[in-house]
């Protein structure tokens, strides 16, 4: 029969981060094991052990949606890692995304209205990438910001790899828990995905960081929110960023950073501008 995986590594990944007292367990002794126990989780989820070894080595293809909330609630999921687990119990037939038009953008490509965009709103730094957070396409102020955000670069591995992006965030591993978390929201139950496979291998070889950061498994779909950065050139920006998903594409986000109007960081922010 074949195995799951995907799914199974989640149920492992999540049940070493729950502890006993997390869900009014009581122990004793020295424990063996880093989490609950595989029997713990049954308990909790009303299900028997041998059913629930199953599913955790991936040999059970079709958990019914009350067994999968079961051990959402057993292993304290929130609405997003919940749904991941959802969607890895039923990973994809593998056909490809159907477009909604011809006028659309390819999977490394940009629409042309979204690029003639980008270079409209100069004013404020934008950036398109794919569900593998590479940047597909970017304004000149975008760059400016960082030269992570240039086409071509992926800004995940960037993040992780060069020195420069540890020094520009004053939160860098809220920053960074955050961005791993939403790779795995983007891609959901696409794990075997060439490209995924790719950027997940050359970064747990060469950062210890984000390998301990991707075996957590943590899910949090990309959402808008506020940073203080620490620029080289105009030096502290509080900006927001927005994440809009751009339609008619195979999970395109636009990123647009923004200042607060009359502030020190818009001002910031004209100044960078400047040729």
């Amino acid at each position: 029969m074949q195995k799951n995986p995907a799914f199974s590594d989640y149920l492992k990944a999540r049940r070493k981060l729950v502890r006993p007292q997390d869900v009014d367990l009581h122990t004793y002794g020295r424990r063996r094991v880093t989490g609950l126990r595989r029997e713990e989780v049954a308990q909790l989820a009303g299900i028997s052990v041998d059913y629930y070894v199953r599913l955790e080595q991936g040999k059970d293809h079709h958990p019914s949606p009350q067994i999968l909330d079961a051990l959402a609630r057993a292993l304290m999921l929130d609405p997003p890692s919940t749904l991941h687990l959802h969607r890895l119990a039923r990973p994809p037939s593998g056909t490809a995304p159907v477009l909604a038009t011809e006028d659309v953008a390819g999977p490394d490509t940009v629409a042309p209205g979204l690029a003639h965009l980008l270079g409209t709103i100069g004013n404020v730094p934008a950036f398109v990438q794919d569900r593998f957070m590479t940047v597909l396409a970017a304004n000149p102020l975008a760059i400016a910001l960082s030269p992570r955000n240039a086409p071509g670069q992926n800004v995940l591995r960037e993040a992780f790899l060069d020195p420069a992006e540890r020094d520009l965030y004053e939160d860098y591993d809220q920053v960074m828990r955050e961005a791993v978390a939403g790779l795995r929201a983007s891609v959901g139950e696409r794990t075997n995905d060439p490209r995924l496979v790719r950027l997940v291998t050359d970064l747990s070889e060469r950062s210890a960081y984000f390998l301990q950061l991707w075996n957590r498994h943590d899910v949090r779909p990309k959402v808008a929110g506020h940073r203080i950065l620490h620029h080289p050139v105009v030096g502290d920006l509080e900006l927001f960023h927005e994440k809009l998903a751009v339609t008619g594409t195979d999970g395109h986000l636009l990123v647009v950073h923004h200042a607060a109007p009359g502030s020190p960081s818009a001002a910031a922010l004209e100044r960078l501008a400047r040729p």
